[in-house]
């Protein structure tokens, strides 16, 4: 699992972080908008089981705790609160570099029932970089309480990953997220993320630049979403991409 190849990583910062928990055998981002009981989730799964540090480099907090689920010993970091990983702001920077550096076995999405087309956005945005993708559907109370209905299982069927509905801060769902988490991050579940496709131009730039990332690099970084990064024109993120793939090859 997750501690295999983390300490290859573009900083010292994974290292640590698995040093801390040494009998780690998976390491699970935890992601979300700000509001949708993150923390809650956080808190609720890892009791008093929790670390606090800064991003190297940055006033940024991370917290870091574990849980056991079946025997095995899950490390759960909870990133910064964001909207989108397109590093606007120095949490969704340090929220997108876990994702892509860190290498989690697994990512939790928490979302907000109550307004769930917003959060959506920033899952899809996780989909494209990781098929290891959980949504959490917390405060189905409240939503309920304002007439809202979801019906998660054709969610789950149109997302292509599992699908939790939860209210974190009674602790309802947390079982079965736990065990969603530990059927993904062990190899039991393989979800297969819609894939968002745009128009055929540039669908073909993509396949192009494809086919050369993959030729340069058996890149451990969803290529589509590198190519879609690269059309992006974000050079500070491919230097920092380019540099990670390249200590990893060295």
């Amino acid at each position: 699992m997750g501690l295999t190849h983390k300490s290859t990583g573009i900083n010292t910062f994974f290292a640590e972080l698995y040093s801390e928990f040494s009998s780690t055998e998976a390491v699970i981002a935890l992601a979300g908008n700000p509001n949708t009981g993150k923390s809650t989730v956080f808190n609720s799964l890892t009791g008093l089981n929790q670390h606090t540090g800064n991003w190297p480099g940055k006033t940024v907090t991370l917290a870091k705790g574990f849980f056991k689920h079946k025997g095995d010993h899950i490390t759960l970091v909870d990133l910064p609160g964001t909207y989108s990983l397109l590093a606007n702001s120095v949490e969704e920077q340090v929220a997108r570099d876990f994702i892509c550096f860190g290498e989690p076995d697994a990512v939790v999405v928490v979302t907000d029932a109550t307004c769930l087309e917003r959060n959506l956005n920033l899952a899809l945005q996780v989909m494209e970089i990781t098929s290891q993708v959980i949504l959490c559907l917390n405060l189905m109370d409240e939503a309920k309480r304002k007439n809202i209905q979801i019906n998660y299982e054709k969610l789950q069927r149109l997302l292509g990953i599992p699908v939790i509905p939860t209210v974190a801060r009674n602790k309802e769902g947390l079982d079965d997220l736990k065990a969603a988490i530990h059927a993904m991050a062990f190899g039991e579940e393989k979800p297969s993320p819609k894939i968002i496709y745009y128009d055929d131009q540039l669908e073909k730039a993509l396949d192009e630049l494809k086919k050369e990332l993959e030729a340069s690099f058996s890149t451990v970084i969803n290529s589509r979403w590198l190519a879609l990064r690269l059309l992006d024109g974000d050079i500070a993120l491919m230097k920092k991409i380019f540099k990670y793939l390249s200590e990893l090859h060295n």
